[in-house]
């Protein structure tokens, strides 16, 4: 922002410097550039015949480092005669734009550009006015700042991703059905009794997908059995425990698990699956059945009625709903390796990262360049993985923040929680739109973390360095 600080300048005499005006000023950097566009009101430069007023803007940081840029000279009638025998070298005795008191122009379109040094951040643009007399001999000379050139720090806010804490490792799943078909009150398996073959492969192929991970570790096999509800509730308990506990004893001779791997649960009759295979037919007296399903009836009695009332529906049922009631729930659970190697991390980034910790993700963000596309890639994932983790949130925020997409990182924020890193990334967002008084109010809150208090800092600084846009400047 162009801005002006006018020192007051005790009024001169008329053999004095002349006063001069600047307009329209525009004082910045520009790539690796420093620019300077003005106006110079030149009017009252009426020099005497041997005099010469040159102006030359200086561009000067608070420790003294100074370029003076072209000079822009009026001579009087005679010193302009000077001026044109000695080929045309100014009195500024650098690049000058010169002009004949008599016919210089009111206003002065000013511009000049340099190359940018680190050190013209936070630099002032001084106007320095020199009057000289005959000889060349310096009669007077004035400088007055103009505006000034102040910028951010760059490092300020300090964007700090923060380490996610270990939870453990991840636990996941494999689970299915399976129907095992028994000989009539029997609770021996027999491989290869009618659909068992297929059905004993369904649960051996489960554990083998998972036995064949090299990432993951079998850690429960869980099988629950059910009957269906034709024979007394007492027998089909017998034939629930029974049939589920050959279940296992199958499994156990086909895998070498220890002994507290598999657990056996069991419920004497599906009623539950019944309901769903009623609620999906279409079958007479549907609405009837429903209401004796759900009622608070005992098992048996709740059969045999059914059997009673509906004897053509109890028929169907028992032929095509009953078989499927006599199965195995089965779930295979597995713990995920812990991942150290980088690489690796990487690989299960694409194709499996629901597999990674925090931890994990922020360990290969840890190696990424900040604001690449796969350290964006990274942060991202991982707030997908735990779109409720305040952690993962904060630090997709940080990352949104790095690349200025204020938009994303206050959307991380709304649900990153109030830890002092919440609170410190709300500050750093609020700094980088501009809102200093909503970044402090932030930043106070954390008066024991370093990176807050070098933004209250910044904060104190570029309120002492704002001043007031300038559009005009009279010098006297």
């Amino acid at each position: 922002m162009a801005a002006a600080i006018v020192a007051a300048s005790p009024a001169v005499s008329a053999r004095g410097i002349a006063p001069v005006g600047v307009d329209s000023i525009s004082f910045g950097r520009h790539g690796d550039f420093m620019v300077l566009d003005m106006g110079l009101d030149l009017r009252p430069t009426d020099v005497k015949s041997i005099h010469a007023q040159v102006f030359t803007p200086l561009v000067v940081s608070a420790e003294g480092d100074t370029v003076a840029l072209p000079s822009v000279g009026v001579y009087g009638r005679q010193r302009y005669i000077n001026y044109l025998r000695n080929d045309r070298a100014g009195l500024s005795r650098d690049s000058e734009t010169s002009f004949k008191a008599s016919e210089r122009p009111d206003y002065y379109s000013y511009e000049a550009t340099v190359p940018f040094h680190d050190w013209m951040d936070n630099s002032k643009l001084l106007l320095r006015r020199r009057l000289f007399g005959c000889a060349n001999c310096l009669l007077e000379e004035k400088t007055d700042t103009i505006t000034s050139y102040f910028t951010l720090n760059p490092e300020i806010p300090e964007i700090i991703y923060f380490d996610a804490k270990d939870t453990g490792p991840i636990t996941e799943s494999l689970e299915g059905s399976a129907y095992i078909d028994f000989i009539v009150d029997k609770t021996n398996i027999e491989p290869n009794y009618r659909r068992n073959p297929q059905e004993l492969l369904k649960i051996q192929s489960t554990i083998d997908t998972v036995l064949n991970d090299k990432d993951v570790r079998i850690t429960g096999v869980w099988l629950k059995g059910f009957a269906s509800p034709e024979s007394p509730y007492s027998h089909n308990t017998d034939l629930a425990i029974g049939r589920t506990k050959a279940l296992k004893e199958h499994i156990r001779q086909l895998y070498h698990f220890p002994a507290d791997i598999i657990a056996t649960d069991y419920e004497p009759e599906d009623w539950e699956g019944l309901r769903r295979f009623v609620v999906n037919s279409n079958i007479d007296h549907k609405e009837d059945i429903l209401q004796l399903i759900d009622s608070d009836m005992a098992p048996d009695p709740k059969e045999a009625l059914i059997k009673r009332r509906y004897p053509k529906e109890y028929k169907f049922m028992l032929d095509n709903f009953y078989p499927a009631l006599r199965h195995t729930e089965y779930r295979i659970t597995y713990e995920v390796k812990r991942f150290d190697d980088i690489d690796k991390i990487r690989e299960v980034m694409r194709t499996r990262p629901n597999r990674l910790t925090l931890r994990d993700f922020f360990l290969l963000g840890a190696t990424c360049k900040p604001g690449s596309d796969e350290f964006n890639e990274v942060y991202e994932t991982a707030v997908r993985m735990y779109p409720d983790n305040p952690v993962a949130n904060i630090n997709a925020a940080n990352a949104a923040l790095q690349r200025k997409d204020y938009t994303m990182a206050e959307k991380y924020l709304s649900r990153s929680g109030n830890s002092p890193e919440a609170v410190y990334a709300r500050g750093s967002l609020a700094f980088s739109q501009g809102d200093y008084d909503k970044a402090e109010e932030f930043m106070k809150q954390l008066p024991d973390m370093e990176a807050a208090r070098n933004v209250l800092d910044e904060i104190a600084r570029i309120r002492e360095n704002r001043v007031e846009e300038v559009t005009h400047i009279s010098l006297e």
